[in-house]
C-alpha cells in the first residue's frame, strides 16, 4: 500500500475549492505547471484520475468527489496533531489571529510585556478561516467579525465598528453623509458561498422580509472589489478595509455600525490572552465614523 503525501493532499483539496488551477497555484504560492505535476503525482499513488479538465474548465471526477471529504479530513488532522505537538514542545507559544482591517498590535505588545518569556506570535487569516483556525488550534485566539459560529467557543463583543457603502467612483451616493437601504433598492451586491455570512453582508432579508437583489458570485474580497469598480455591484464594507485605502476608481459614503468580536477556544489554555484583549478594546478601535445605515438592522451581539 502507497502512504499519501499529506502535502500533496492539500494541493488536492486547495483545487478542489476552487476548481481552478490557476488561482489554487496562486493560493499555494507554487507556479502553475509545478501543481499539475503534483497532482499527477497523487493520481497515482491514489489509483485513480481526480480531476477532469477540459476548455470549460475543471471539475471532479467520481473518484475525486468520493476522495475530497477524506482528503480535507486528512489536512484537518494533519494539522491538528502538528499543533497539538508544537504546543506540547513549547507550552509558552501564544498565537493571535487577525483578519483584515483589524489591529491586533497593542494586544500583542501588551502579552509580550507580561509574558516576556512566551513566544507570541501573530496569524493573518481570511474572512471565513477564524473558526477552523481555533478549532484546528492553529491560533489560541482570533479577533474577526460577525458573524461566526460560536458554538464550542467563547466569545466577547469588543466594539461596534462602522461599516461603509461602497461604491464606483463617480456614483450619485459618493461622499453623502448617510444611506438608506431605499437608496440602494435593486442594486446587486456580490454574494458570497458562506450563507450566513452572505445574509449578514447584504442585509437579506432587508425590512419587512423582503429579499436582497441578487448578485455575482465571488469567493475573494479582490473579486467583490472588481465588480464594484466595474459598476456591476455595491458592497457593505467594514470600514476599516477602506481607511488604508482599497483602490483609487472606488467612493463611498460615511458609514453605520457593525460588530467586532474576540473570540478564543473554551479549554483553559492562555485566559491572559483572553484577558488581555477583553481589556484593550479601545486599543483595538479601528477609525470611527458618525453615520449610520438607516433602515439596516442592528448586527446582534454575541455573549
Amino acid at each position: 500500500m502507497t502512504d499519501l503525501d499529506i502535502r500533496l493532499v492539500r494541493y488536492f483539496a486547495t483545487i478542489a475549492s476552487h476548481l481552478h488551477y490557476g488561482r489554487a497555484a496562486a493560493e499555494l504560492h507554487i507556479a502553475q505547471p509545478s501543481l499539475s505535476r503534483q497532482i499527477s503525482q497523487l493520481e497515482v499513488q491514489v489509483g485513480a484520475r481526480l480531476f477532469d479538465r477540459t476548455r470549460q474548465g475543471t471539475r471532479l471526477t467520481e473518484a475525486g468527489e468520493a476522495f475530497l471529504p477524506h482528503a480535507r479530513a486528512l489536512v484537518r488532522s494533519a494539522r491538528q496533531a502538528t499543533a497539538a505537538a508544537r504546543a506540547a514542545a513549547r507550552p509558552t507559544r501564544i498565537t493571535v489571529g487577525y483578519t483584515a482591517g483589524l489591529i491586533v498590535t497593542p494586544v500583542v505588545r501588551n502579552l509580550r510585556h507580561e509574558h516576556p518569556d512566551a513566544d507570541v506570535r501573530t496569524l493573518h487569516l481570511k474572512w471565513n478561516e477564524p473558526r477552523q483556525a481555533l478549532l484546528d488550534r492553529q491560533v489560541d485566539a482570533a479577533v474577526t467579525r460577525l458573524p461566526l459560529q460560536t458554538d464550542g467557543l467563547d466569545v466577547t463583543v469588543l466594539y461596534d465598528e462602522p461599516k461603509m457603502l461602497l461604491v464606483p467612483l463617480g456614483h450619485r451616493l459618493v461622499g453623502k453623509e448617510s444611506v438608506t437601504l431605499d437608496d440602494i433598492e435593486g442594486k446587486p451586491i456580490p454574494r458570497f458561498p458562506d450563507p450566513e455570512w452572505d445574509a449578514y453582508w447584504r442585509i437579506d432579508p432587508r425590512p419587512r422580509g423582503r429579499p436582497a437583489p441578487a448578485g455575482p458570485s465571488v469567493e475573494t474580497i479582490e473579486d467583490k472589489l472588481e465588480y464594484i469598480a466595474a459598476g456591476q455591484a455595491v458592497a457593505i464594507i467594514p470600514a476599516a478595509l477602506h481607511t488604508g485605502g482599497t483602490r483609487p476608481d472606488l467612493g463611498h459614503d460615511t458609514p453605520p455600525l457593525c460588530v467586532e468580536v474576540s473570540v478564543l477556544r473554551q479549554d483553559g489554555q492562555h485566559a491572559g490572552t483572553r484577558a488581555a484583549i477583553r481589556a484593550q478594546p479601545d486599543g483595538l478601535r479601528g477609525v470611527q465614523h458618525a453615520g449610520r445605515l438607516r433602515g439596516a438592522r442592528h448586527c446582534s451581539r454575541a455573549a
